[in-house]
This record gives C-alpha cells, sequence and structure tokens, in this order.
C-alpha cells in the first residue's frame, strides 16, 4: 500500500516537472492590443477607440500600440481623444507607420512613446472646428494651449516649444522649414532629434522589440462595419446633408398623395442620423424620446386644431437631433442648414405645384377669399345708382341716407350736405357710396 502512494507521489512530481514550465510561461506572456487610428479624427472614431480600450483594460493587457495614419480631422472629436487616452490605464504607444498631421499630431503627443517609420511625419496641427472651417483667435489659442498640454502629457521631457509650432504659424524655427506663417512638420530624423520619439522603426514588430514587448501577444482590433457607417454618418459634412435630405423628402411627401419615396427617404435619414449618433456614443436615448414625442405631438396638429401641438412638437424634434449631436453649437447649425434648404423646397413646390396640394391643406391655409372664388368685402351694390334718398344726418362729407326705410353710410362728392335734404346717388364703389345734392323728391319710409 505504501508503495503504491509511493509511486502516486512520485508521478504526480513528473507530470508537474513537465507541464509547471508552461502555465508559467503562458502566465507571463505580456498582452498587447493594436489598435488603428486612420482615415478621419471624428467622433465616430472616438467611439470605436473608447470601445477598444475598454477591451484592452477588461482583458488586462500590458499596453496598447495606436497604429497612426492620418491627416488630422477636427479639434473637438482630438480633445475627446485625448482625454479618454489620458483616462486609460493601460500604457499607450503611438506607432506612426505614415503620417500623424493635425489631431494626428495631438493624439500621438497623448500617448506615452512615440515611434516612427522612416517616412512618416508628426505635426502641422491646424486647428479645425465641427464646421470644417479654421478656428477663430479664441479656439485657435485654446488649441495650442492643448497641443503645449499634450506634449507635457508623458513622462518624457519633451520641449513644448515644437508642439507649440506645430500648431501656431507665428513661431519662427527655419531649421526645421517652420519659417512666420509656416506650422512645424518634423520627419522621423528630427523627432528623434528634438526628442519627440522614442525611436526609428521599420515594422510593427520592431516596435514591439524595442518597447519591450517582443513574445507578447497581440490582438488587433478592427473598426466593425457598424462603427464604419457610424464613422461615415457622424461626420460633420455629411450630418446636415442628412437632415436636409430629411426635410425635403418631408416637404415632398406633403405634396404627394399616400406615402411614397420622399416620405421613406426622409424616415431613413433620420433613422441613419440616430443611429449613427447611437452607436457612436453621441446620442443618448432621451433625444430619442423628444424626438419622437414631436413627430406624435406634429402628427396630432393634423386632427386638433389652434396650432400648439404643432408648434410644440415642431421644438421637440429640433431639440432631440441638437441633443443627439454632442456638440449643440454645431447641430444648431446644421438644423438651421436643413430647414433654410427644406423652406427653400416648400416655396419651389408652392408656386409650381401649388394646386397639387394633399395634406399640406390640413396645415395650410391655401384657399384665397378673392372675387373670382366668389368673396367679396362687401356687397358691390349698384342698383342703388340714380335713386334719390334723404340725408338722416348731415354730411360732412360723410354719413347717412335713410333709402326705403334702410340706413345706408355714404359720402357727399365733397360738399357739406345739411340733414333732411334730398340726395342722388351717384357712384358705387363696394362699401363706397357717394352722393350729390338733389332738387327732386324721393321715396323714403
Amino acid at each position: 500500500m505504501h508503495k503504491m502512494i509511493g509511486k502516486l507521489l512520485l508521478f504526480i512530481l513528473f507530470l508537474s516537472a513537465i507541464f509547471i514550465p508552461f502555465v508559467q510561461t503562458e502566465a507571463s506572456q505580456k498582452t498587447v492590443y493594436r489598435v488603428p487610428v486612420e482615415a478621419e479624427v471624428e467622433k465616430g472614431l472616438y467611439a470605436f477607440l473608447q470601445r477598444s480600450f475598454s477591451e484592452a483594460e477588461q482583458a488586462g493587457a500590458d499596453a496598447i500600440i495606436l497604429e497612426i495614419d492620418t491627416l488630422g480631422g477636427f479639434t473637438d472629436a482630438a480633445d475627446k481623444i485625448g482625454k479618454l487616452m489620458d483616462e486609460t490605464s493601460v500604457p499607450i504607444i503611438a506607432y506612426i507607420n505614415n503620417r500623424a498631421i493635425s489631431a494626428g499630431a495631438f493624439i500621438a503627443l497623448h500617448a506615452q512613446d512615440i515611434y516612427m517609420t522612416p517616412n512618416a511625419t508628426i505635426g502641422a496641427a491646424q486647428a479645425i472646428v465641427a464646421d470644417g472651417n479654421a478656428a477663430d483667435v479664441k479656439a485657435q489659442s485654446k488649441w495650442v494651449a492643448d497641443m503645449i498640454n499634450a506634449a507635457n502629457s508623458s513622462d518624457h521631457d519633451r520641449d513644448t516649444m515644437y508642439a507649440q509650432a506645430m500648431a501656431d504659424p507665428d513661431v519662427d524655427l527655419p531649421k526645421y522649414r517652420a519659417e512666420m506663417g509656416k506650422l512645424l512638420t518634423l520627419t522621423a530624423s528630427e523627432a528623434l532629434e528634438v526628442n519627440y520619439s522614442e525611436g526609428t522603426v521599420s515594422s510593427f514588430e520592431d516596435v514591439l522589440a524595442k518597447a519591450g514587448y517582443e513574445n507578447a501577444e497581440v490582438i488587433s482590433t478592427e473598426v466593425t462595419i457598424f462603427e464604419k457607417i457610424a464613422r461615415f454618418i457622424t461626420h460633420p459634412i455629411v450630418v446636415p446633408i442628412l437632415l436636409s435630405i430629411a426635410g425635403l423628402g418631408l416637404v415632398v411627401e406633403l405634396y404627394s398623395p399616400g406615402f411614397g419615396v420622399p416620405g421613406t427617404m426622409a424616415i431613413s435619414s433620420l433613422l441613419l442620423f440616430f443611429y449613427g449618433h447611437l452607436v457612436a456614443g453621441l446620442a443618448g436615448y432621451e433625444s430619442i424620446v423628444l424626438f419622437v414625442i414631436g413627430v406624435g405631438l406634429v402628427i396630432a396638429e393634423f386632427f386638433l386644431p389652434g396650432g400648439i401641438a404643432g408648434i410644440i412638437g415642431s421644438l421637440a424634434i429640433i431639440g432631440g437631433i441638437i441633443l443627439a449631436g454632442g456638440n449643440p453649437m454645431y447641430m444648431a447649425i446644421s438644423v438651421l442648414i436643413a430647414v433654410a434648404i427644406a423652406s427653400i423646397g416648400m416655396v419651389i413646390l408652392m408656386k409650381f405645384f401649388g394646386k397639387k396640394l394633399h395634406l399640406l391643406n390640413k396645415v395650410v391655409l391655401m384657399d384665397a377669399t378673392d372675387t373670382e372664388s366668389g368673396y367679396v368685402s362687401n356687397v358691390n351694390r349698384v342698383e342703388l345708382l340714380g335713386r334719390i334718398a334723404k340725408t338722416s344726418t348731415p354730411l360732412r362729407p360723410a354719413g347717412a341716407i335713410e333709402l326705403d326705410g334702410e340706413r345706408i353710410d355714404v359720402v357727399s362728392e365733397g360738399s357739406y350736405i345739411d340733414k333732411g335734404k334730398n340726395v342722388t346717388i351717384v357712384k358705387v364703389e363696394g362699401s363706397r357710396i357717394v352722393v350729390r345734392e338733389s332738387e327732386e323728391e324721393g321715396e323714403t319710409e
């Protein structure tokens, strides 16, 4: 019995000697997340990076390597990405395999370490706001300060003058082709020279080796098809186009019998707008609820008098759209653009297709109260011409006459006529009846 127990213990020790090294090796293996930063820097990219960083943190990754190749984008999106990088517990390394221009440079400077391929560049960080235009003086000043802070965000002692020169054309650095009026762009060798790079590498594997993750397990994250759609939809140029299509579609649908292509286009545009902003993490469900309530009130306006429901509903719809965008000022501009385009479309359709209105007739009064339609402001009593009556009040020159027991408001031709005088009706122009004093006797009751 003792011999059997001894043999069993020896067998367990033998297995331990074989498998424990493998277990230890597996446990000590490092994990690196490889995350691409490509195309334009916008809010959709922020949502993708947020997901990738969250996955890396939950997996207990040792590092995140951002593979950067971008010509930049918008400052508001870059600012959110920079804050996200600062708040992420996993160390972040920037690998610039081609270009880190504008907002791309800002993102790279927020990384703990920067590595560049020989042909890579970093810099030229022109401030572009959400509407796609160059920033004003205040926004430009803030962006320069943000670039300086980004250079200070890592543990490396980087001279912030170069980060400032990347965003401020008034900094003079002729050695690096940044004369007055030009933004600084550094090559890989120049970035290494001024301590804005930790090394020049030939490949991603070279980055792993230099950063101390040579045998690490690499997990690559990719932009999903849904995130690609969201990135496209939330682009600052696409948003006003979508809203304009929605507005025009609704206007055209008002002129069409039943429900057709214009209404489908309008609804599809709005669904895409909210879908993209939800996936990008910009829109909350409260914005959708507000929008749906607004649509319900507008529909109710077709059945309720007064117009109050329609006004409140329209404001709710606009409020829901603005809340969904993340940047209220930019969304307000986009809504104004869409409203202007829809208004122009409505004017054109009313001018050329007004007679074919259907649903809009319930909202807008289309009937004209003209003579051709049988409307007159007063009865044109031409049968009174030549009749003789008696003044019941003095005419100064306005007053009243009595004819066949009827009191009629009249005016004289300009002269004063006393009460009780005979007058002849000489002109009838709608409500204006003109009389002249007469010697003839008329019949009165």
